[in-house]
C-alpha cells in the first residue's frame, strides 16, 4: 500500500508528466496541427475591411416561409440567418481549408494524442442580456443538443465521453478515442445557448419567440412566416476581436419571404431587396434583363467557389424493393440525358457531377492509386468489382435528345434484373410494374424531370412527379416516406464526422439524418471510419477517394450537375472588400456605401 507521501509524489509526477505532454493553449486550431495562416497577434482577416462603415439596412429574400426560430431540433422550418444570434466557441476562417480561431474561447488547448480539448472562455463574453457566458452554458448546450436536439448532433459528437466544467471559464471535452483529429475543431463550432434563458422553456418545441444569444445581432421583429428583422448589437462584446473586425457592418438585416423564386426575382429587379444568390441558370442568363441592369444599378458578378460542391443527385430510396437491385438503378441512370438538359434548359452553363467530392482534390479520378488499393483490396468481394477495373464516368450523349444506345443498354440491364415489357409496361417476374413517385418541393425542378420522365416512359417505366409544400416535404424526408427525390450532400475541404450522418449504417434509422439513400453496408461503414480517423491530409485525401469510388459504383444516385462559382446579383449601393475569401462569398464582410442612392429610387429611374 502506498503511503500518503508516496501517493502525493506519484500524483505530482503524473501531473508534471501529463502537463509536459500537452500542447500549450493556442489562439487557433488546425486539423493536422499545421501552423494557421494568421499569427496570434493578427488584427483582422485579409478578406475583411476593418474600416468598413457601419450602418444601413441589408434587405434579403427568404423562400417558403418559416414556422420556427429553433434551428437545433428536427421540427419545423427555421428562419433564415438565425445563426447571427449566436456566438461559437471558435470562428471558422473563410480563406483556409479548416482552421478555427478563438471567439467565445480566447484560447484552445488540445492533447497531443487528441484525447481531449480544453476551451478557455473569454471573461468579456456576454449574452445580449448582459449575463456572462460561462462553462456551465457550454455544458448545458452540449447536453441539450445531445438529449433534445437534431439527431445529427449525436452522430457528430458520438466520440465525446464526458464534458467537465473545470472552473467558470474553463471547460474540457474528453473523448472515447484518441485518434479523432477533427472532433476538437467541430466542438469549437458549438453555438452556445444561455442556460438561464432556457431554464423555463421547452427546447423540444418549435417557437416564434425571439431567442437570446451572445452574437452580433438580436432578433427584434417576427412576422410569422413572412418576415424577420435583425438589429446589430452595437455594444456586442466581441466587436473588437480580430475575428470580428470588418464583419457585421449592417445596422439592420431585414428578410422578406416569398413563395416563389420567380416572384422574388421580379421583386429584386424592382428594388425590393438588395442581394440575390442565383441558383437558376435560366434566370442567370435572361432573368435579370432590366433598365436597372443596363444602367449599372444592378451588378451581376460570378465569384469563384473553391469549395467541394459535393453531390447533388436524383436519389433512390433503397428501403423500397424496386431500387434494391443496382442494375435497376444503373438502368434508370442511363435514361437521364444531361447533355440535352444542359443545352436546352441551362444555356450550357453546368458541368456534370462525377464525384461525391466534386470540385476538389478529394474526388476520385481514373483508376485507384496504390494507396487507395491498400484500402480497397481488403473489401474486394463486398464492393462493386468495377471499383478496381474501371474509372467512373457518367454516360455522355451528343445533346440531340436521341439516346437509343443508352436505352438499349438500360433495357438489357433491366432484363438481367428480371424485368420484361408486358402491355407496354416494364414489369418484374411477379408482374409488378416498375413505377415510382418522385417527390419535390421546388417547382422549377419539374422542368428538369419532365424530359427524364419521357425517356423512362419510352421503356414502359412510369414516374409520377409529386410536388409537396415545404413542411410536408420535410416531414416525408424525415420519415423516409418517399421513393425517389432530389438531394444534396454538401462537402467541406476536410470531410469527417458528418460522413457518418450521410452514409453510415448507424444513421439509417435516424429520422433526422441525411442517410436518405438507406445505406446499411459494412464495407461503406469501414471506409467512413477510415476517413474520419485519417492521420494526415494525404491519408484523408486517399480515404475520401476510396469512399467516393464505392459510392459512385453503387449507383445510389443519378448525379446531376454543378457550377464552380457563386452567381451573385446586388444593387450598386452595396460594397465589398477588394479580396474575396476563398471558401465563401462573404456577404457579412460587405457594407452599404454611405452616400449611395436607395435601390428603390434607382429602380424607378
Amino acid at each position: 500500500m502506498l503511503t500518503a507521501l508516496r501517493r502525493g509524489c506519484l500524483s505530482l509526477c503524473v501531473l508534471v508528466c501529463s502537463t509536459a505532454a500537452l500542447a500549450e493553449p493556442q489562439h487557433a486550431m488546425t486539423l493536422y496541427d499545421e501552423a494557421p495562416k494568421y499569427p496570434s497577434d493578427f488584427t483582422h482577416f485579409d478578406y475583411t475591411n476593418p474600416d468598413a462603415p457601419k450602418g444601413g439596412t441589408l434587405r434579403l429574400a427568404g423562400l417558403n416561409g418559416f414556422d420556427s426560430l429553433n434551428p437545433f431540433i428536427p421540427k419545423g422550418n427555421a428562419g433564415d440567418q438565425i445563426g447571427l444570434l449566436y456566438d461559437t466557441l471558435t470562428y471558422h476562417s473563410a480563406d483556409e481549408p479548416f482552421t478555427e480561431y478563438g471567439l467565445l474561447a480566447e484560447r484552445i488547448e488540445k492533447a497531443d494524442d487528441h484525447s481531449f480539448v480544453r476551451f478557455y472562455l473569454n471573461p468579456k463574453a456576454r449574452f445580449n442580456d448582459g449575463q456572462p457566458v460561462t462553462a456551465e452554458d457550454v455544458l448545458f448546450t452540449f447536453n441539450t443538443l445531445i438529449e433534445k436536439g437534431h439527431p445529427l448532433y449525436r452522430h457528430y459528437y458520438a466520440d465525446v465521453a464526458e464534458v467537465v466544467v473545470e472552473n467558470p471559464l474553463q471547460v474540457r471535452f474528453d473523448f472515447k478515442h484518441s485518434n479523432n483529429r477533427e472532433l476538437p475543431l467541430i466542438l469549437g463550432q458549438l453555438q452556445i445557448l444561455p442556460k438561464h434563458w432556457w431554464a423555463e422553456r421547452d427546447f423540444t418545441k418549435t417557437s416564434l419567440t425571439a431567442p437570446l444569444g451572445s452574437g452580433p445581432y438580436r432578433l427584434v421583429q417576427v412576422d410569422a412566416g413572412r418576415s424577420l428583422r435583425y438589429e446589430r448589437v452595437k455594444d456586442w462584446w466581441g466587436k473588437d476581436l480580430p475575428v470580428s473586425r470588418g464583419l457585421y457592418n449592417f445596422n439592420t438585416i431585414y428578410i422578406d419571404y416569398y413563395r416563389d423564386m420567380s416572384v422574388a426575382l421580379e421583386a429584386f429587379k424592382a428594388g425590393q431587396f438588395d442581394f440575390n444568390l442565383e441558383y437558376s441558370a435560366k434566370d442567370w442568363a435572361t432573368g435579370y434583363n432590366s433598365p436597372a441592369l443596363r444602367s449599372g444599378a444592378i451588378i451581376k458578378k460570378s465569384i469563384k467557389n473553391h469549395n467541394p460542391v459535393g453531390m447533388q443527385g436524383f436519389t433512390f430510396n433503397l428501403r423500397k424493393k424496386m431500387f434494391q437491385d443496382p442494375r435497376v438503378r444503373q438502368a434508370l441512370s442511363l435514361l437521364f440525358d444531361f447533355e440535352w438538359t444542359n443545352k436546352q434548359l441551362f444555356y450550357s452553363s453546368y458541368i456534370r457531377t462525377q464525384s461525391y467530392f466534386e470540385n476538389s482534390e478529394l474526388a476520385a479520378r481514373g483508376l485507384p492509386s496504390e494507396e487507395e488499393l491498400a484500402i480497397l483490396e481488403p473489401l474486394r468481394g463486398s464492393i462493386p468489382e468495377q471499383v478496381f477495373t474501371q474509372a467512373y464516368q457518367t454516360p455522355i450523349s451528343d445533346g440531340s435528345g436521341i439516346i437509343r444506345e443508352r436505352r438499349l443498354e438500360a433495357y438489357r440491364l433491366l432484363q438481367e434484373a428480371g424485368y420484361r415489357i408486358e402491355n407496354d409496361q416494364m414489369v418484374n417476374a411477379e408482374g409488378e410494374p416498375l413505377a415510382f413517385e418522385f417527390i419535390i418541393a421546388q417547382a422549377n425542378l419539374e422542368r428538369v424531370l419532365l424530359p427524364f420522365k419521357r425517356n423512362l416512359a419510352e421503356l414502359g417505366i412510369e414516374m409520377t412527379i409529386r410536388r409537396a409544400d415545404v413542411s410536408q416535404y420535410i416531414n416525408r424526408m424525415r420519415s423516409r416516406d418517399f421513393e425517389m427525390t432530389s438531394s444534396i450532400w454538401s462537402q467541406s475541404n476536410s470531410p469527417g464526422n458528418e460522413q457518418r450522418d450521410f452514409w453510415h449504417s448507424s444513421s439509417v434509422d435516424n429520422p433526422g439524418s441525411r442517410n436518405f439513400i438507406g445505406l446499411q453496408d459494412p464495407a461503406i461503414d469501414s471506409l467512413v471510419e477510415g476517413l474520419i480517423n485519417a492521420p494526415s491530409r494525404a491519408s484523408l485525401i486517399t480515404h475520401a477517394r476510396a469512399l467516393d469510388r464505392v459510392l459512385l459504383w453503387g449507383h445510389y444516385v443519378i448525379p446531376n450537375y454543378y457550377i464552380d462559382t457563386w452567381r451573385t446579383a446586388y444593387w450598386q449601393h452595396l460594397a465589398q472588400p477588394e479580396v474575396a475569401p476563398l471558401y465563401d462569398y462573404g456577404l457579412m464582410t460587405w457594407w452599404i456605401k454611405p452616400d449611395a442612392a436607395h435601390p428603390s429610387t434607382a429602380a424607378d429611374e
